[in-house]
């Protein structure tokens, strides 16, 4: 990893955005890689969740040490995952707080994900929001709370409790909109309790890749059915461009958010806007750019949270430019005639909700088991 002038990721903060890793793991921790990543990537954040760390830990000898320990003082296993991740999250705060302290608290932060279970209960979700805060003491913590209908008290009353909150699983417009509202309400009803607004930061994560998967994969089918070439030729047009396009609009709900007299009110008192983050954002299709959620989602206020592989070649090709607010025209036509054209996107937003919740799930069920037999394997005959 080499630091040159030209390197295409370290101008994204020209342009207003800055850059967030989506992996950890405590190899690049004690290695001194996360260190690496952020002199010569210019990494600015961490987001984790429950696959990344299924990834990290299980099979990983580097953890034994720690799970030993837990189980000389009788930890369970559910307090044995706890110290392991919290141990990796602190780590990593501590690595960033510097930049958490250069950039005056807007960026440097570390996404910790509550129990994906909790996704449909607000007051689990709000009492393990609240407990890791407390429990992590890391101004530049960050608690990543789904963005469900059940999910938004929480996220409203976790703003409210000066928690930091990371709002994931967002794929709708919609979805994003009462996002950014339990936001604002959060913020207004810290400030009637006489509460300081200024040190509370949240971003929306919006998720991309995973929305041209599945339009893609309806647009194909219903192309194969069509018997008219024009038909063929508008569905096959579309594809590859509705995550793009269902983000530039996100944005644009955005500046009318950050325009309205309420959100005024609160920027006067030291409110921080909530910043977009683009999330998923590895194109999963070889046809595509291997950097084009990053290159077409450029722009002012945004956060766009890389895996390793994207960052690296993000650093060689990306083509920087301020580019969120061009073709915005363009964006809201597609999206408007994906009914006419067979594809219905709010039900296929609903659809990638549910999975999303699914896919998190799954690997921490899966990561708790594999402590399970760990536990057994260490633990003295």
């Amino acid at each position: 990893m080499t630091m040159t002038a030209d390197n295409p990721i370290l101008h994204l903060k020209d342009y207003g955005q800055s850059v967030w890793m989506d992996n950890l793991s405590r190899d690049i921790l004690e290695s001194g890689e996360l260190k690496q990543l952020i002199e010569s990537r210019d990494v600015h954040g961490i987001t984790s969740n429950p696959a990344i760390f299924e990834k990290a830990i299980a099979g990983n000898a580097i953890y034994d040490a720690d799970i030993e320990a837990g189980i000389r003082d009788g930890k369970s296993v559910e307090e044995i995952y706890e110290s392991l991740v919290f141990e990796d999250i602190r780590n990593a705060c501590d690595v960033l707080m510097p930049i958490y302290e250069e950039t005056n608290h807007l960026d440097g932060y570390v996404s910790l994900e509550v129990p994906p279970s909790m996704a449909r209960n607000a007051d689990t979700t709000l009492e393990a929001a609240r407990r890791y805060f407390n429990e992590l003491q890391r101004p530049n913590l960050m608690i990543k709370i789904p963005g469900t209908s059940e999910g938004l008290p929480a996220v409203e009353a976790a703003i409210r409790d000066g928690i930091n909150v990371n709002v994931t699983l967002l794929f709708s417009v919609q979805s994003y909109i009462n996002t950014a509202w339990a936001y604002i309400r959060g913020l207004e009803a810290r400030v009637e309790a006489g509460e300081d607004i200024s040190s509370v930061a949240s971003v929306a994560s919006f998720f991309l890749s995973r929305i041209d998967s599945k339009v893609d994969a309806q647009l194909e089918e219903l192309a194969a059915k069509a018997d008219d070439i024009n038909v063929q030729a508008k569905l096959n047009e579309a594809k590859g461009k509705v995550a793009i396009a269902n983000a530039k609009i996100a944005y644009q709900e955005y500046k009318k958010i950050i325009s309205s007299d309420r959100w005024k009110a609160l920027a006067e008192k030291g409110a921080r806007v909530q910043r977009l983050l683009w999330a998923s954002t590895s194109t999963k299709n070889p046809d595509y750019s291997d950097v084009m959620y990053v290159d077409e989602l450029i722009g002012p206020d945004t956060v766009n949270t890389l895996p390793p592989n994207t960052i690296e070649a993000c650093a060689d090709h990306c083509d920087v430019d301020s580019r969120i607010e061009t073709n915005v025209e363009e964006a809201q036509r597609l999206i408007a005639n994906l009914p006419e054209l067979g594809v219905d996107l709010d039900q296929v937003m609903d659809e990638l909700l549910e999975e999303g919740i699914d896919k998190f799930i799954k690997p921490f069920d899966t990561l708790m088991d594999s402590l399970v037999t760990k536990v057994k394997q260490l633990s003295p005959a």
